[in-house]
């Protein structure tokens, strides 16, 4: 079985966003604007791409990323990588075209079946409605955090707020930077 891995740049309230920010709510843009930039706090960014063999983005992500990351040299390794786009909504003539082999998923049940296929670790970017349904549903196998040491409050959350059993973590790697960032790599225990 593949390793479904959640990467994230989260608040330590549990908000995520994207790099550059997200409109919609007053903090905007704090993964950069509130936080001296250290290049070794983002060393995990390089190895995913070294090491995932897919990656998994939600309808909304994937509309975010695919005009931008085709052509940064920062992301060239995903360009390659086969991509899967969970949606109900998007059909083949929404995909890119300059950004390799891009499929489709139309339910958890078809990422799931994608866990169930040779290969090696897939990578979910961003996406946070996904990520709350995909660990509803029992399928991330590992957490990739960024940390910030920040209370925003507001803002789209990565962590449902389901009523569920306990999922117990694993910390398997953690490092803390000067500037407050801490990584964190969990796996969930199964």
């Amino acid at each position: 079985m593949r390793t479904l891995i959640s990467t994230a740049f989260v608040s330590l309230d549990g908000v995520m966003e994207a790099p550059g920010g997200e409109p919609g709510y007053r903090n905007s843009g704090w993964t950069f604007r509130d936080m001296e930039f250290l290049p070794e706090a983002y060393d995990i960014k390089g190895r995913e791409q070294r090491e995932a063999t897919a990656i998994v983005l939600g309808r909304a992500s994937y509309q975010a990323f695919s005009p931008v990351w085709p052509d940064m040299e920062d992301f060239s390794a995903y360009k390659v990588m086969p991509k899967y786009v969970v949606s109900t909504t998007l059909t083949d003539e929404d995909l890119v075209a300059n950004w390799g082999e891009t499929t489709i998923l139309r339910s958890l049940d078809e990422v799931a079946a994608l866990k169930e296929t040779e290969g090696g670790p897939i990578i979910v970017h961003g996406s946070a409605t996904l990520n709350r349904d995909l660990s509803d549903a029992g399928l991330i196998d590992r957490y990739h955090l960024l940390v910030f040491p920040l209370l925003l409050g507001a803002g789209k959350r990565l962590f449902s707020d389901t009523d569920k059993d306990t999922q117990k973590l694993t910390l398997v790697e953690h490092k803390a930077y000067a500037n407050g960032l801490q990584m964190n790599v969990f796996d969930v225990v199964r």
